[in-house]
């Protein structure tokens, strides 16, 4: 069964590169400057907005803040009186705002929804923001003694995968450098002025240190402050203001699973052919809902990349490639610009940033600029349909959607 398409009429990302705290800047402020942005690029007026929807992971331990979605209204005042709710699930939160705002649309409970997602992380020394990140996994049960919880659970993870196909450590400096080669290019990446060495993607000590376990400094995300915004319509707001669905993106699918924190408990499940079922089951739901056959009529993703082993793992979920296949073709260039499927051409987790609840929300947004040919330097060529991949704590929570013209749908 196909969906009804949820259109997106424009968003907003904030510069991933700023401390908002070093500019003396709180939480309301990027969601303010992102939710003005993206109904200016909707061309709506705020206060034709119908419902707004959240995505925020930690606001109580980096900002002492909850009640975000009392905070929206607060940011843009025109907001005021709309109903407003907060969605968390660890990284993949701004990914469940969506969903839960085409929920709504789809329901007819409302008709004009934006969706925001935020953090900002770089407001606390490192340890205690690797703590605060800890807490989306399963606290007390894993990773007690890690001083940073996430390497440290990715790392077994790489650990699991090495067991099952073999890890070659030069595939996950080829997947760093494309990244931050995209990065490059994209004028909101946090790392788009960064310089490495020349042994930066390799497994030498002083240039690229291990982080945890065959983990280096370059296979890692950094912390980083943003937020990004989306308008929302359904198909009777399009037609009630007589805008071409063939002019605008949309999101055609979407697959939602969700398994047990416990990362040790997931491996054991894993099967055969796939690591994380789950994850091979909400693409295949996204696949299913937007009528496609799979990857071969997907022509650019973005994949959730925190880690440079969470990128392999999702790739090898999409159906491009068979199990422990995907880091030769990252060093082939299959994934890179130009390449079979570009994937991440912003520069994903890695090079772009990662403000845990606002990435869900930029994927939806980047891939639908790249639908619509708006997405500038990081344009793929002939782009009509996009994937996203959203992974929320250790392949917790997976959201997918695909995103095309409306025309298409």
């Amino acid at each position: 069964m196909t969906l009804a398409p949820l259109y997106i009429l424009g968003g907003a990302q904030s510069d991933f590169a700023r401390n908002w705290a070093k500019e003396g800047l709180g939480l309301v402020d990027p969601m303010r400057e992102v939710a003005l942005a993206a109904a200016a690029d909707a061309k709506v007026d705020p206060d034709a907005i119908e419902v707004v929807h959240v995505g925020n992971l930690a606001g109580e331990l980096f900002a002492g803040q909850a009640h975000l979605g009392g905070l929206m209204a607060t940011a843009v005042p025109e907001l005021a009186g709309r109903p407003s709710m907060r969605h968390e699930a660890a990284c993949a939160s701004g990914s469940c705002a969506v969903l839960a705002a085409g929920a709504d649309l789809g329901a007819g409970r409302y008709d004009l929804a934006l969706v925001v997602g935020v953090e900002l992380m770089r407001n606390v020394p490192a340890d205690e923001g690797a703590a605060h990140l800890g807490t989306a996994a399963w606290a007390g049960h894993e990773a007690s003694d890690a001083r940073f919880p996430w390497p440290a659970l990715f790392a077994e993870i790489a650990d699991a995968y090495d067991a099952r196909y073999g890890l070659d450590p030069a595939h996950l400096g080829a997947f760093a450098a494309g990244a931050f080669a995209n990065a490059a290019r994209n004028p909101l990446a946090q790392a788009r002025d960064w310089d490495f060495p020349a042994a930066a993607f390799t497994a030498d000590d002083t240039a690229n240190p291990p982080v945890a376990g065959r983990l280096r400094r370059t296979d890692c995300g950094r912390i980083t402050d943003g937020a990004a915004a989306l308008v929302l319509a359904s198909p009777a707001w399009i037609a009630e203001h007589g805008l071409d669905p063939a002019e605008l993106a949309c999101v055609r699918g979407f697959g939602h699973r969700t398994d047990t924190l416990s990362l040790a408990a997931k491996l054991d499940r894993a099967e055969e052919a796939v690591m994380f079922p789950h994850l091979a089951g909400a693409i295949a739901d996204a696949y299913r809902r937007a009528g496609l056959r799979g990857a071969a009529e997907v022509h650019v993703a973005e994949l959730h990349d925190c880690f440079t082993i969470t990128g392999l793992v999702a790739l090898e979920h999409l159906g491009v490639c068979g199990p422990g296949e995907a880091g030769r073709l990252v060093a082939d260039g299959v994934f890179g610009p130009g390449g079979r499927l570009p994937v991440n051409p912003g520069g994903g987790l890695l090079g772009l940033g990662h403000p845990v609840g606002a990435t869900g929300v930029r994927m939806v947004l980047d891939a639908a600029r790249q639908v619509t040919g708006r997405a500038g330097p990081i344009q793929v060529e002939d782009a009509r349909t996009a994937l996203t991949v959203n992974v929320g704590g250790s392949f917790t929570t997976i959201v997918t959607t695909v995103v095309g013209r409306g025309a298409d749908g």
